[in-house]
C-alpha cells in the first residue's frame, strides 16, 4: 500500500542568484499533524509564479522517495530532507512508470486526480545547488507528478494511499513526460495521450501541436509542442549577395528596396509575414552592422521587397536612404520568422502603425493574390497622408478581396487631408475603434507596429474576451523578455558587457543592432546576451523546454550539455549553447 510519508509547504520568498533575486517557494518545510488541502494547494503553501505552477491542473506535486534514494545514489549526497525537489507530498510507493494520467486516488479524506508530470525549470536546480538538474529529472524519467483536487479535505503523513479510479488510456507519468520531451514522438501515442480527459490544457495544447505538425505534409523539424510558434527552416544558412534593383519612396519616410539574385537564379519565395537580415558595411573601417526588416512584397520566387523608415539618428536606415544604390549588392539572409498567416477559415484583421505595415501587407498581398472569400479587415494608423506608406497599394489590394474592409485613423492630419478620401477617423487605432466597427471578435489578429501599440492592443484584446492563440504580434527591435521569477528591475538598452576583455568570435545580436566577442568567462550564449541586457526567454536553462529557442542567421554552435531533444532546423538553444566561430542571433 502507498502512503503519504511527509506534507510539505513553503511560501514564496527572494533568493539571491548571480547577482539577481528570484522570487520562489521552490524551499518547502515537512509540516506535522493534519493539513487541510484545497482547490488551489495546501493550507500554508504558495506558488512563487502561477505563470509556470500552480492552478487548478498543477495544485499539489507528488515526488517519490525511491526517487530520493535514487538521486542520493547519482549525485552521490545524503543530505536530502522531506520537500527537497519543492514537492508538497513526499510519498512511498506511486512511481512515475507505473502512476497514469488521468488516476484517482483518496488520501485522508481528499481525493484528487493525476494531471500531468512535472514541468521542470532552473528553480530546482537552484534548490538542489544542480544547474543540470531539470534536465536530469526528465532524461532519467523522474520528474514526479501533478495533482487536481477533486474533493477538498484533510491529509497527513502516515495516511495510507488509496487508488479509487483507473485513467483512460493506462499512460504513465514516465510516457507522457518521454512523449512531449524526449526524441521521437509515435502519432499513435499522441493520440492516446489526446483522449485522456484529466490531461492539462497546456500538455493537450502541446500535443495537439505535434499531431499537427505529424500530419503536415511541409511538416518542419523540431518539436511544435515545446515551440508551437516556429517558423519552417530558412532557405540558406548565413548570408547571401542579393543586388538591388529598384529603390522605391513608399512615403517621406519610408524607401522600398527590391533585391533579386545576383546570379538571376529563383528566391525561395517567403511566407507572408516573414524577415530578412541585413549585413551592411556602413563604415569601411567598422563592423559591419545588421538589422532585421520585414519583406512587404507579395508573394513569389524572382525579388524580395524591404521597406525601411528612416529613424532620427538611425544609422543604418540614413545609409539606406542616402548611399544605397541601384545595382549595389547587399548580405541578405534567407526569410526567417513565424509571424505568419494561418490557414483556417476565420476571419483575418490586420492591424499596424506606421511601417508596422509591412509584414501585414505582405499577408495582404497573398490574401489578394489566391482571391481568398476570408472576411478580412485592414486597419492602419498613421500621422497623415505623407508618412502613409502603401495607400494606394493597399486601396488596390483591397478591391480583389470580395470580403474586405477597411479604416484608416490619422493621428495629426496636415490641412490638406481630406477626411473620408485619405482618412476615415482622427485619432489612434484602439480597442474603442474595433469594436465600434464590430470587428469580429473570433477573427485571428495579427498586430505589428511600435511596441506601445501592440501592447496596449494586445491587452485591450485579451480584456475585450479574444485568446491570446489568435493574437499574433511583430515587434521591430528586440522582442521581450521572459525571465520567470526574477525580480523586476529597470530595463536598460542593449549594451556592451562590463567586461569587454573578450577575444573570442563576433557574437552579434540581429535585433539589437550589438556586437560583442565571446570571453571564457561565459558559459553559454545565453548568459553573453543577459550581460548585454539582449533580451531573452528562458525558463529550464538546460535543453529542456525550449523556450530560449533562437533563429541562428549565421555561424554554428556546440551544445554543452547537448540539448534533451533538437530545436527547429536554423534555431539553437542558446541556454546551453557556445559559439564555434563567429555568429549572427535574431535577438
Amino acid at each position: 500500500m502507498a502512503r503519504l510519508l511527509s506534507v510539505n509547504v513553503g511560501l514564496p520568498r527572494g533568493i539571491p542568484w548571480q547577482g539577481k533575486t528570484v522570487d520562489t517557494a521552490v524551499w518547502k518545510t515537512s509540516v506535522e499533524g493534519p493539513r487541510q488541502v484545497r482547490r488551489l494547494n495546501v493550507d500554508g503553501d504558495r506558488q512563487g509564479d502561477l505563470a509556470g505552477h500552480g492552478g487548478e491542473q498543477r495544485a499539489v506535486l507528488v515526488y517519490q522517495s525511491e526517487s530520493y534514494h535514487y538521486w542520493q545514489r547519482e549525485l552521490g549526497r545524503e543530505n536530502f530532507s522531506y520537500g527537497q525537489f519543492g514537492e508538497n507530498f513526499t510519498v512511498d510507493g506511486l512511481s512515475d512508470d507505473e502512476v497514469c494520467i488521468g488516476d484517482r486516488y483518496r488520501i485522508g479524506s481528499a481525493l484528487f486526480e493525476v494531471t500531468q508530470p512535472r514541468v521542470t525549470c532552473y528553480r530546482v536546480g537552484i534548490r538542489m545547488n544542480e544547474p543540470r538538474m531539470a534536465a536530469l529529472l526528465v532524461a532519467r524519467g523522474r520528474p514526479g507528478f501533478y495533482l487536481r483536487v477533486l474533493e477538498e479535505g484533510q491529509v497527513e503523513a502516515g495516511d495510507e494511499i488509496v487508488q479509487v479510479g483507473i485513467g483512460p488510456e493506462r499512460m504513465t507519468v514516465s510516457e507522457v513526460n518521454a512523449l512531449l520531451y524526449l526524441p521521437g514522438h509515435p502519432h499513435s501515442q499522441i493520440e492516446r495521450a489526446l483522449r485522456i480527459p484529466a490531461l492539462s490544457e497546456g500538455w493537450q495544447g502541446s500535443f495537439r501541436a505535434m499531431l499537427a505538425q505529424n500530419e503536415d505534409r511541409d511538416a518542419r523539424t523540431g518539436n511544435a509542442g515545446l515551440d508551437p510558434m516556429s517558423g519552417p527552416p530558412p532557405a540558406w544558412t548565413g548570408f547571401r549577395p542579393l543586388r538591388v534593383v529598384h529603390k522605391i519612396p513608399e512615403s517621406v519616410s519610408v524607401m522600398s528596396l527590391v533585391l533579386e539574385s545576383v546570379d538571376g537564379s529563383r528566391l525561395t519565395a517567403a511566407l507572408p509575414g516573414q524577415f530578412v537580415v541585413l549585413r551592411l558595411q556602413v563604415a569601411s573601417d567598422g563592423p559591419a552592422l545588421m538589422r532585421s526588416y520585414s519583406l512587404s512584397g507579395g508573394p513569389g520566387e524572382r525579388c524580395y521587397r524591404i521597406s525601411v523608415k528612416r529613424e532620427l539618428h538611425g544609422v543604418v536606415s540614413a545609409y539606406i536612404d542616402d548611399r544605397v544604390e541601384m545595382g549595389d549588392v547587399l548580405d541578405v539572409s534567407a526569410p526567417r520568422g513565424s509571424f505568419t498567416l494561418r490557414t483556417d477559415d476565420r476571419p483575418i484583421v490586420l492591424l499596424s502603425a506606421g511601417v508596422g505595415a509591412t509584414p501585414v501587407i505582405a499577408m495582404l498581398h497573398a490574401l489578394a493574390e489566391t482571391g481568398s472569400t476570408r472576411e478580412v479587415w485592414w486597419l492602419h494608423g498613421s500621422r497623415c497622408s505623407r508618412e502613409h506608406a502603401f495607400a494606394q497599394e493597399v486601396r488596390d489590394l483591397l478591391k480583389v478581396l470580395p470580403n474586405s474592409h477597411s479604416h484608416i485613423s490619422y493621428s495629426a492630419p496636415d490641412p490638406d487631408d481630406r477626411q473620408g478620401v485619405d482618412f476615415d477617423a482622427l485619432g489612434r487605432l484602439d480597442i474603442e475603434v474595433l469594436r465600434k466597427l464590430d470587428i469580429p471578435r473570433h477573427a485571428n489578429f495579427y498586430l505589428c507596429g511600435p511596441s506601445a501599440f501592440t501592447g496596449n492592443l494586445s491587452a485591450a484584446l485579451a480584456a475585450w474576451g479574444v485568446g491570446a492563440d489568435r493574437v499574433y504580434t511583430e515587434l521591430f527591435g528586440p522582442g521581450s523578455s521572459s525571465t520567470p521569477g526574477i525580480a523586476a528591475a529597470p530595463g536598460r538598452a542593449p549594451h556592451l558587457p562590463a567586461e569587454t576583455d573578450g577575444t573570442g568570435p563576433l557574437v552579434s545580436f540581429a535585433r539589437s543592432g550589438l556586437s560583442v566577442r565571446w570571453g571564457s568567462g561565459f558559459q553559454s550564449l545565453l548568459e553573453i546576451a543577459e550581460a548585454c541586457d539582449v533580451p531573452t526567454r528562458w525558463s529550464c536553462r538546460t535543453g529542456v523546454c525550449h523556450i530560449c529557442q533562437t533563429g541562428l542567421v549565421a555561424g554554428t554552435v556546440a551544445y554543452r550539455p547537448d540539448p534533451i531533444d533538437p530545436p527547429t532546423s536554423g534555431n539553437i538553444l542558446i541556454c546551453c549553447s557556445q559559439p564555434n566561430g563567429d555568429v549572427v542571433l535574431d535577438l
